[in-house]
């Protein structure tokens, strides 16, 4: 049962009303899913196991809490009342028995056990299409094209793009020269707010 001493220092620190559910809470997860460890994570108390969030407890003002961190496998039927997913807990008697809340335990390490969900990732965008008169002009110019391919593509996108959507030849042969003179001086299309 490892335990973290700032989960012992977080329920000092919690309303007296607080301090025996938290503690009850606490002994709960340890006798049902011995391998859990302990670790705080936005400053409230987590349960990890295998070094993924089991669950996690706080305490407020006039409540405690305590929920799964996978909560779409984990319905408890009291999810939205409060943080977690068994409502505003203000005694030891609001926690499901003893019997049931252990069974909830070892589903959600189950859950933790079986790996990570496949999730849908992020889809690349392709690269960026470059406009005629702006590869003519990086042809020109070493210094601007070195710095061009340098770039991740959504840096070259951002340029390709800008130039593109000028609706005016004049707006867009500007561009095109502000393009030029920031790449030969190593600078991104929105160089001008990268510091704020």
């Amino acid at each position: 049962m490892p335990i973290d001493a700032r989960v012992d220092a977080y329920i000092a620190r919690q309303a007296d009303f607080a301090q025996p559910i938290l503690r009850e809470i606490r002994a709960r997860v340890h006798a049902a899913c011995p391998d859990v460890g302990e670790a705080m994570k936005w400053s409230m108390p987590f349960f990890v196991l295998r070094g993924r969030p089991l669950a996690n407890m706080a305490g407020f003002k006039a409540h405690a809490s305590f929920g799964f961190w996978a909560r779409d496998a984990m319905a408890t039927g009291k999810e939205g009342d409060a943080m977690g997913q068994f409502g505003r807990l203000t005694s030891i008697a609001d926690l499901p028995p003893e019997r049931e809340f252990a069974a909830l335990i070892r589903q959600a390490a189950a859950h933790v056990e079986a790996g990570p969900a496949q999730r849908a990732g992020k889809v690349a965008r392709p690269e960026a299409e470059i406009p005629p008169d702006l590869a003519e002009a990086l042809a020109g110019d070493a210094a601007a094209a070195a710095t061009f391919r340098g770039f991740p593509p959504g840096a070259r996108r951002e340029y390709c793009e800008w130039i593109a959507d000028a609706k005016r030849p004049a707006t867009r042969k500007k561009r095109l020269a502000d393009t030029i003179a920031w790449l030969r001086e190593g600078k991104r299309r929105n160089w001008k707010y990268e510091n704020c």
